[in-house]
């Protein structure tokens, strides 16, 4: 396939068959993962997602001038399976190199920063007390911190619950050691369960990225990456940050 992006100060000239490799069934799906709070969540009366995540895939349709459609999913890695069974066109993903095996990543759009979470009698102190045999790690399944945790815990048992959501309610009920996750989400939790807290320090930071099937070609994948940027430039990542309230997360630098 060939094709060409121009990236004009307001808009992107995208070419037809750049157009054509998004939406192979005539609309743009967009996956949407719900498990992270700082970027997609559900409006309590009507259900309706909305969030960073949301406004970013409704620019990108409008750029390529076609019908969104929002395939919605409770987890990361449901969401990252959907794009790799290309029953989506592009998504919104942590960059992970298991993950990149079969999405081409563009730049990071926000950095999001992964802390654990313990009880305030535990003894595990610093990040550098977690990994030991007898410790066990509430994570979300698929998730960023799962896949970063799969391959730096030597020694702790790695405990997934179904979303990230749910790591804390797995922790609590499984009565594990330590929970990981978002921090923003963990900070809920902990402020309304007692007993619990944030160790001082972040164990990772999350490149947040969009990101499309490697078969949809070069041309398509150059395309998202300009978008990404573009957005960034233009201060629409950072405004709808700002919009829904999010504290916590950083617009990643310029590629």
């Amino acid at each position: 396939m060939t094709g060409r992006a121009v990236l004009t100060t307001a808009t992107m000239t995208i070419d037809p068959p750049i157009v054509s490799a998004f939406t192979p069934t005539g609309k743009l799906r967009a996956s949407i993962n719900l498990g992270n709070p700082i970027l997609a969540n559900r409006q309590p009366d009507t259900g309706e997602p909305f969030g960073v995540s949301i406004d970013l895939a409704r620019a990108f349709a409008k750029q390529l001038d076609v019908e969104l459609e929002l395939v919605v999913f409770d987890a990361a890695g449901k969401s990252v399976e959907a794009i790799n069974e290309e029953r989506a066109d592009f998504g919104f993903f942590a960059v992970d190199p298991v993950r990149g095996e079969k999405i081409a990543f563009t730049a990071p759009y926000v950095l999001i920063e992964g802390f654990y979470l313990v009880r305030d009698d535990s003894p595990v102190r610093t990040n550098a007390d977690v990994d030991q045999p007898h410790h066990r790690v509430a994570v979300g399944k698929g998730s960023a911190y799962d896949l970063f945790l799969t391959r730096e815990l030597k020694a702790a048992q790695i405990v997934r619950a179904p979303t990230s959501p749910a790591v804390v309610q797995i922790f609590l009920e499984q009565k594990l050691d330590i929970a990981a996750g978002v921090k923003q989400q963990l900070e809920a939790d902990a402020a309304s369960t007692s007993g619990l807290h944030l160790l001082d320090e972040r164990f990772m930071v999350i490149q947040q990225a969009m990101g499309t099937p490697k078969s949809r070609g070069p041309a398509a994948a150059a395309t998202l990456r300009a978008f990404v940027e573009a957005m960034k430039a233009s201060g629409f990542v950072a405004e709808s940050l700002a919009r829904h309230g999010i504290a916590g997360a950083s617009v990643a630098p310029a590629a």
